[in-house]
């Protein structure tokens, strides 16, 4: 459009953003979001606390804030994950292998599916547990590469990535609302108060 008219020129004053506006049909399909915003979205509406950190260190710092807040200090952390304990070992994270002693978990993902906010996880993470067997409170650390469009996009990535051993367990977390807060649409699923520690990689 721009084109025809610096040929044959404007006859309307009308600002640009009009005529963008007036252009733009509702039929025309909707302007996409990226990827990182559209599960940023998705995640809090699901009800998930997320946490941008530039550096390892802010996401230290933010794990300290979330202990306090939920007056965790001296409660233990059930971490299943040993490269997840040798990287936190210089906070105050109190780490158990005992998921009777543990208040909360900390743990890593699979992948962060945009188009729904929700985690995918797998045996890599909670070995062979029901969802509903861990602790309520979730403190997930991933990366911003593990955002991904949809699951069938992070179950094929899962499946590169394990040529060896795909594994088992695969599941999605996706409510992090208290059970009077859930609809018809997630009946019987386990529900976790979850803080996402997200690390900005790319």
């Amino acid at each position: 459009m721009s084109l025809f008219r610096k040929l044959f020129g404007s006859k309307s004053k009308q600002s640009e953003d009009e005529i963008q506006s007036e252009e733009r049909s509702k039929y025309m399909p909707e302007i996409k979001l990226p990827i990182d915003e559209r599960f940023t979205i998705n995640f809090k509406a699901n009800g998930g606390k997320f946490l941008y950190c530039e550096d390892l260190n802010e996401v230290y710092s933010n794990l300290e804030s979330i202990i306090t807040e939920n007056k965790w200090a001296n409660k233990k952390a059930l971490v299943v994950d040993k490269n997840l304990q040798d990287k936190f070992k210089n906070t105050s994270l109190l780490p158990t292998q005992q998921l009777v002693e543990a208040t909360y978990f900390l743990t890593t993902c699979e992948n962060l599916i945009a188009n729904d906010g929700s985690l995918l996880i797998s045996s890599h993470q909670i070995f062979e547990k029901k969802l509903i067997e861990l602790p309520e409170n979730f403190v997930v650390f991933a990366t911003t590469s593990q955002i991904v469009e949809n699951i069938g996009e992070g179950l094929r990535g899962i499946k590169s990535k394990s040529k060896q051993k795909i594994p088992t367990n695969i599941t999605t977390i996706k409510h992090f609302k208290s059970d009077d807060e859930k609809d018809f649409l997630s009946y019987g699923s386990s529900a976790k108060n979850l803080y996402l520690l997200l690390l900005e990689d790319l």
